[in-house]
């Protein structure tokens, strides 16, 4: 069984590897599963549990981002969150999916703060995608066929919002390098071959943990 958990800055080709990665492991890309959980334990629709994605560490503090996001970047939507039920809940819901998930042993989860919320599960493998800024610019102009001033605003968004969901939420830092077993430069290296070295080391992992469990303890 084998369960991994992948945190992707913009431009970094989370959401190429991820599917290819579950593809080449047999196992079920859940990244948008996730939100549908989670609509699903609130009671919301789909729509406004996605507007809570990831934004979410504090009522105040989304609304005062989401807000500054709207004067900053008009061409990408900021709903403000639904009443119906606060960032608390929402954090709740995401990481009761995520436990629910790591209950089956097998997948591959981007995003949703699944590496610091699964950080203590010896078998899951969690994995970082980076790169130097510019790089990530690029690949994310390639990729999402965006051009540069687009892809420049997403990442300073979306790289901002990230890093204030986990130190808001979790007290983490993304690029605290402890909360990972695998780090890639994924703007310097192909697609394939960063899915390559993500399932050789969850493949790895899986046989180390497989190990543990057969020995035995002589006296």
């Amino acid at each position: 069984m084998t369960l991994v958990a992948i945190s992707a800055s913009y431009g970094a080709g989370g959401t190429v590897i991820g599917p290819e990665l579950a593809q080449r492991l047999g196992v079920t890309f859940v990244d948008r599963a996730i939100p549908l959980a989670v609509a699903e334990e609130l009671d919301v629709p789909l729509d406004d549990a996605e507007a809570h994605d990831e934004e979410a560490p504090a009522p105040s503090w989304l609304d005062r981002l989401l807000r500054g996001f709207t004067n900053t970047d008009a061409s990408v939507p900021a709903p403000i969150p639904p009443s119906s039920f606060t960032s608390e809940d929402f954090r709740r819901a995401t990481e009761h999916a995520l436990l629910r998930q790591a209950e089956t042993g097998s997948g591959v989860i981007l995003g949703r703060g699944s590496v610091i919320v699964l950080r203590d599960r010896p078998k899951v493998l969690r994995v970082r995608l980076d790169g130097p800024r510019e790089r990530r610019i690029e690949q994310a102009m390639r990729l999402g066929n965006l051009d540069q001033a687009s892809a420049q605003a997403a990442l300073e968004r979306l790289d901002r919002t990230h890093a204030e969901y986990a130190r808001l939420l979790y007290r983490a830092d993304l690029g605290d390098p402890s909360l990972y077993h695998l780090v890639i430069d994924s703007t310097a290296l192909q697609t394939a071959t960063c899915v390559q070295l993500i399932a050789e080391a969850a493949q790895a992992l899986g046989a180390q943990a497989a190990g543990g469990r057969g020995r035995t303890t002589s006296t």
